[in-house]
């Protein structure tokens, strides 16, 4: 008993050591809201708002040269008037100490193109599999962590197997 007790015991620690929450120190998310401007909203995957982080936007006829640049407030919001003689697919970079995004916001006549292929699903190149949440399923959680106990049992049947002496 106390031999099993004591395989058992480190399987037990490790399984709970094992145990993790998701881990978010690195994410960052970005959005936009249309009004006479753009205002970007940065924030951290955690909730906190990306302040003071620097904004570099993109016109769509000259996507390699900053339009213009700027910092975000306290509370992560940078807001920009894109020229309307420039419809397109304007690119915002937010950055700040390593962590960052980019966000393609659509402007003018391509707003109306951006909107149907959204609703009309019409991704053509194979790829919607990107479209999916990285957030795990309680299924997913559950397959896996049944995974992960059957390799500890099947680790823990192969090395308590008793050998036959010759």
């Amino acid at each position: 008993m106390i031999v099993k007790f004591k395989f058992f015991l480190p399987l037990l620690f490790l399984s709970v050591i094992g145990w993790s929450a998701k881990a978010s120190a690195h994410g960052t998310d970005i959005e936009y809201q249309k009004v006479q401007a753009v205002q970007i909203d940065a924030i951290y995957a955690g909730g906190q708002p990306m302040g003071n982080a620097q904004v570099t936007v993109y016109a769509p006829d000259d996507p390699s040269t900053p339009w213009t640049t700027g910092i975000t407030d306290e509370e992560g919001q940078f807001t920009f008037v894109p020229d309307p003689s420039q419809p397109g697919d304007w690119e915002v970079k937010v950055r700040q100490a390593g962590h960052g995004d980019l966000i393609t916001v659509p402007v003018g006549d391509s707003t109306q193109a951006a909107i149907a292929t959204q609703e009309g699903g019409g991704n053509s190149e194979g790829l919607s599999w990107l479209d999916y949440s990285q957030d795990s399923t309680l299924v997913q959680k559950a397959l896996l962590s049944a995974a992960g106990g059957w390799g500890f049992f099947g680790t823990a049947l192969f090395f308590a197997r008793r050998r036959k002496t010759a």
